[in-house]
Parts: structure tokens; sequence; C-alpha cells
């Protein structure tokens, strides 16, 4: 899987961290949930065993909005 390093909030490198690949998906890298609430709600909603969740925040992700809105714009 090839990584395409997209954007980043941190000031000094690091966590969070997103990148698309060249299978057409998205990898984000953040802090790792711990939290046993959020955890057991994760679990119910059907999180299996073998994967895990992450937190990020949410300027992150709108940077994922803007930039699939402009790359729609771009097409048009």
């Amino acid at each position: 899987m090839k990584l395409t390093h997209l954007h980043t909030t941190s000031k000094n490198g690091g966590c969070p961290e997103l990148y698309e690949t060249d299978n057409d998906t998205y990898v984000v890298q953040g802090t790792r949930v711990t939290d046993p609430e959020a955890l057991a709600k994760l679990r119910e909603r059907g999180l299996p065993d073998h994967e895990t969740a992450v937190e990020v925040p949410k300027a992150l992700l709108d940077y994922l909005v803007a930039k699939r809105l402009d790359d729609a714009k771009s097409t048009v």
C-alpha cells in the first residue's frame, strides 16, 4: 500500500495525520481510544476485537471534506 501524506493538525509532527492510499482509501493516525465506556459503546456497535478506534480533531476531517469538495469542483 502506497501512502501519500495529506494533512496534519499537529504543530510538532506526528499524530494526528491523514493519508491517502493507492487503494482509493484513507488512513487516519490518531490517539488510540482507551476509555472503557467509549470502547464498550464501540463494541456494542460492532467493533471487533482485532480492530481499534482512534480519536482525531474535527479539523483533520474538516480538511478532508474541503479537499473532497475541491476535487469535485475540479472535475466539473
